[in-house]
């Protein structure tokens, strides 16, 4: 019987993040794509290759919700995009940035 795996999530996350990018922001599809490739990470600030189409199943948005929602996290800084060509699926860096203070 395979063990059931967890993720940590920072307080910040549901604390601070959540408010401000549902709340504030009224984009709650910037959450959502922001913790599947926290969880897609491993909640580590590494790589994570997705395509958008990976990002829609696993978040249950549209591509263009996904889309908006990656726009959002890169203008925060709270992802960045490594995209060799316009076809290839992308590797999305989950950063933190409230862990450099």
């Amino acid at each position: 019987m395979a063990r059931p795996r967890t993720l940590e999530i920072d307080r910040y996350v549901v604390d601070t993040l959540m408010p401000d990018l549902v709340g504030h922001d009224r984009r709650p599809s910037a959450l959502l794509v922001y913790l599947f490739l926290w969880a897609r990470a491993d909640g580590r600030s590494r790589g994570a290759a997705a395509s958008l189409r990976e990002i829609a199943e696993g978040t249950g948005l549209s591509k263009r919700g996904v889309q908006d929602g990656i726009q959002v996290l890169m203008r925060r800084k709270l992802v960045s995009r490594l995209q060799e060509r316009p076809t290839a699926i992308a590797t999305f860096e989950v950063l933190r940035p409230w862990r450099r203070r």
